[in-house]
């Protein structure tokens, strides 16, 4: 295998799960005797560049298809996360009537509506139609399709160039990540910004955050490596800031290499100096996490299997894409677990891919009386205990595995 974005050989190898299905491929009562398709999850690290990426062995329309399940909305943390990124550019680079905003990967425009609220012109570009049509149906205007040169070039024919675009958890997610970065520059206005969130590779290593490798997250991304492929695809990052989000994410601001209108902040060079000071740039640094995925494992296993013993009853909260990495690679199937609850429909009465899992309601945790709930998407621990503080009061015990086996 090549590296995605130098085209070196990759030799190192990072993190090998084993192999299982896509995490967000939800099984249907129609489909529950079928069998499931498994791919290799292995991730491997670029010795020239420092990409961290998965082998591929199938096309993205696999993991993107119409039936995607991942709606943004039902986050209300990152619902409210959203707004504050949207009032806080459309004061910075001053967003007006006059301006034009995109969202690429618009999921079900969980961000455009408070674009949209404030009068700022503005599309999304979504390849999967289930939440392109849930963002149509706040009557936001979505182009369903793969984001690269090819569209961005059509868009800007069009009339449609971006004053801004935004580009929330997608980096990660396509596999031609030149194409992708290089449509930004295509589609920007000479003084337009990009801005892109993504999971910060460092703090993955630093929080033992395994989970969140999965076959639709080609990329694992540091700021240096991203700094590499924007330069050399024509962007230019004159910004960054860390944010709290999916456990540690970093937030970049590009601009147009050949126009460098904003100056560079100090934050830029200060945080490469600190990925370069942790020894992001040496083989070290990547060969000890295949460890820590398996003493995560290990412990929740044991856990698990002493509350079984015992006759404890666990359930989980949360059908999340990273809760699906960590059942499968640990073999948990319904002996140990007997339900997942979830706040999405679009999830509630599927099954979870790999363990088979049933998905039911949140309500459903009140009426099994659970001695424990695992929450899997660990990163919004604190909305689901919120959520469900009846649950608390009745002595109900909540628990998360990643980065440690922790009973909240």
């Amino acid at each position: 295998m090549n590296c995605r974005h130098c085209y070196a050989e990759l030799q190192l190898c990072f993190l090998d799960l084993g192999a299982a299905p896509p995490s967000n491929a939800y099984i249907s009562r129609e489909r529950l005797n079928s069998p499931e398709v498994y791919y290799p999850l292995r991730l491997m690290v670029c010795e020239q560049c420092w990409l961290v990426q998965t082998e591929d062995y199938a096309g993205r329309e696999t993991f993107f298809d119409g039936d995607y399940a991942y709606f943004s909305s039902v986050s209300t943390s990152w619902v409210a996360h959203a707004e504050r990124y949207v009032r806080t550019v459309a004061a910075r680079f001053n967003l007006g009537p006059s301006s034009m905003v995109c969202e690429v990967a618009a999921n079900d425009g969980y961000l455009l509506q408070f674009v949209q609220a404030r009068g700022i012109p503005c599309f999304g570009i979504e390849p999967t139609r289930s939440t392109a049509n849930a963002a149509r149906a706040k009557g936001l205007m979505v182009v369903e399709e793969f984001f690269g040169v090819a569209l961005a070039d059509a868009l800007v024919a069009q009339g449609r160039a971006a004053d801004l675009i935004a580009a929330n958890n997608v980096l990660a997610h396509v596999p031609d990540i030149n194409d992708f970065t290089s449509g930004f520059v295509h589609l920007l206005k000479p003084t337009g910004v990009a801005t892109f969130e993504f999971p910060h590779l460092l703090r993955m290593v630093q929080h033992g955050q395994f989970d969140t490798a999965y076959h639709e997250h080609y990329s694992y991304l540091s700021l240096s490596t991203v700094d590499r492929i924007f330069k050399a695809n024509g962007l230019q990052v004159f910004d960054v800031e860390e944010i709290p989000t999916h456990g540690g994410s970093l937030r970049v601001f590009a601009q147009r290499s050949d126009v460098g209108f904003h100056a560079v902040t100090p934050a830029v060079n200060a945080l490469i100096e600190s990925e370069r000071a942790a020894g992001m740039a040496s083989a070290e640094f990547y060969e000890h996490f295949q460890h820590v995925a398996e003493r995560i494992k290990n412990d929740l296993l044991a856990f698990l299997i002493q509350a079984h013993r015992e006759g404890r009853k666990v359930v989980a909260y949360g059908a999340a894409a990273k809760g699906n990495t960590l059942l499968n690679f640990a073999g948990i199937r319904r002996d140990l677990i007997n339900l997942v609850c979830d706040a999405a429909p679009s999830k509630q009465g599927k099954w979870l891919p790999g363990s088979r899992i049933p998905i039911l309601s949140p309500e459903e945790l009140l009426r099994c009386e659970p001695d424990y709930v695992l929450i899997l998407p660990w990163n919004i621990a604190p909305e689901v205990i919120q959520q469900n503080a009846r649950l608390v009061e009745k002595g109900v015990r909540f628990l998360t595995a990643v980065p440690e086996l922790k009973i909240i």
